[in-house]
């Protein structure tokens, strides 16, 4: 098994084409039907999911277009709108913890608790509010890296305790240095 709570290098040959959706956080079990949870640290087949005719139908679509990338858009975006929605209050979540908001504050500004909150986040995430919190927090420091902001300005700015503290998480979540990962900040190390 392989995990998707830390890196998971690619393995293909170069030049391997892909076509993915990337799902708006939290939106995924809608459409493939699964709580996130059960997917999380695997690489799982959709026939494993979904009915063999539908995973043949959606590859037959893929495999006969010219840009298989935005069938794929179109397709996800179609039986999105067919599914329901996950819980309103998680939708309010990753904005709170984009911000900064710490896991409890965010709980208490949700009406939720603490424990009702993790099931909550595992089920529609893969993994609890506070993993959902590292990762939230890794994307704002590539957002401000990406400004010109020194290493140190930008561990600062996302909410690191140091830049020794973001060199272990991009290293713990993305397998990369933070030099590879924020590649527009030239003095990360």
């Amino acid at each position: 098994m392989t995990r998707a709570t830390g890196p998971h290098p690619a393995d293909a040959a170069p030049g391997t084409r892909y076509a993915a959706v990337r799902f708006a956080p939290g939106t995924a079990p809608a459409l493939l039907g699964v709580a996130a949870h059960e997917l999380r640290d695997r690489r799982t087949d959709l026939a494993d999911l979904w009915p063999a005719a539908r995973v043949r139908a959606l590859a037959g679509h893929l495999e006969a277009a010219d840009r298989p990338a935005r069938v794929l858009d179109a397709w996800a975006a179609r039986h999105a709108a067919d599914r329901p929605a996950p819980d309103p209050r998680l939708l309010h979540l990753v904005p709170l913890l984009a911000a900064g908001t710490s896991v409890a504050d965010a709980a208490a500004t949700l009406g939720l608790g603490p424990r009702r909150l993790h099931q909550l986040s595992r089920e529609t995430f893969g993994y609890g509010p506070k993993t959902l919190a590292r990762i939230l927090r890794l994307a704002r420091a590539r957002e401000l890296a990406a400004t010109g902001l020194c290493a140190a300005e930008t561990a600062h700015r996302a909410g690191y305790a140091d830049q020794p503290h973001l060199s272990r998480e991009v290293r713990a979540l993305t397998g990369l240095t933070a030099g590879e990962l924020l590649r527009d900040s030239p003095d990360l190390p």
